[in-house]
Parts: C-alpha cells; structure tokens; sequence
C-alpha cells in the first residue's frame, strides 16, 4: 500500500517541460513517421473506404428499386381507390335521390299521423272536460240536496213537537203498510 501511496506522490513531482518553440529537427519532429502511417493508412484504408461506398451505393440503389416498386403499387392502388370511389359516388348519388323521395314519403306519413294524433287528443280534451262538467253539477247537486234537506230537517224539528212527529211516523208506517198489501 506504501508503494502505490509513492507512486502518486512521485507522479506529482515529475519535471516540467521547457519552454514552447518550434523545433527545427525533422527526426524530433516525426513527419517521416507521420507519412509512413498515411501511406499505410491510404494503402489498406482504400479497399476498406471504397468496400464501404460500394456497400453505400447498393443500399441506395435497393432503396431506389424498392421505392419505384413501392410507387408503382401505391399508383395501382390510387387507380383502385379512384375507382371505388366512383362507384361510391355513384352509390351515393342515387341514394341521396331515393332518399329525398323517402324523405318526403315520411314527411307526409309524419304529417298524417300528426294529425291523427291531435284528431284523438282533441276528442280525449272533448271527453275530460264533459266528464268535468257531469262531475260538477253531480257534485252542485249534491250540495244543492243536503242543504235542502238540512234546511227541511231544521224546520221540522223548530215546527214539530213529540206528539206532532209520533203522529207523522204512524201515518207513514200506515202507507208503507197499504203499500205493502197492494203490491202483495
């Protein structure tokens, strides 16, 4: 552990370099070296780069043959889908006019059961307000009667006295009686 610890302490004291210039020496400098490995470079590089643009301009060539392929099936489709829509518009063209005649065949069909229906609730309103009207004079009547009787009732009690009333119960039970033994 020492060692590496030294390691990177003796790292940290290397010697600077001098100061920046040019430097006139060709073999310090390495451009002979440099050629050698662009020579070398240009030699093998130029069967790689050429490969590589072989490669490229076939790619591009399948790219174009597939395309025109394409094209053509999307042109036969486009004349396909032209047809078809031909024939739709067509198709609609004739139901729009079938369906203006049936339009106006539901209209008068509407229009007469319209009227049917107004007809009926008319004679059901006729119905509901005679019904209304019967209902009102029963009930008037019906009011008319018990206040007839109650004002009848209040005179023959102020009028009549207990002999007077046993006298009226007789001679009714007595008719009731002559009734009784003329209809037997």
């Amino acid at each position: 552990m020492k060692n590496v610890t030294d390691s990177f302490v003796s790292l940290v004291h290397w010697p600077f370099a001098g100061s920046f210039g040019f430097n006139t020496d060709i073999l310090a400098t390495n451009p002979i070296n440099l050629s050698v490995v662009l020579g070398v470079l240009i030699f093998f590089g130029k069967g790689v780069l050429s490969d590589l643009l072989d490669n490229r301009k076939l790619r591009i060539l399948n790219t174009i043959r597939n395309s025109e392929e394409l094209q053509g099936g999307a042109i036969e489709r486009l004349e396909k889908a032209r047809a078809r829509l031909r024939k739709v518009e067509m198709e609609a063209d004739q139901f729009r006019v079938n369906g203006y005649s049936e339009i106006e065949r539901e209209k008068l069909n509407l229009i007469n059961s319209t009227y049917t229906t107004l007809e009926q609730l008319e004679n059901y309103k006729n119905e509901t307000i005679h019904f209304e009207q019967q209902r009102a004079i029963n009930q008037v009547r019906q009011r008319v009667f018990q206040q007839a009787l109650q004002g009848a009732l209040g005179t023959l009690n102020s009028c009549l006295n207990k002999e007077l009333h046993l006298r009226t119960i007789s001679a009714n039970i007595g008719m009731f009686g002559a009734m009784k033994e003329i209809i037997d």
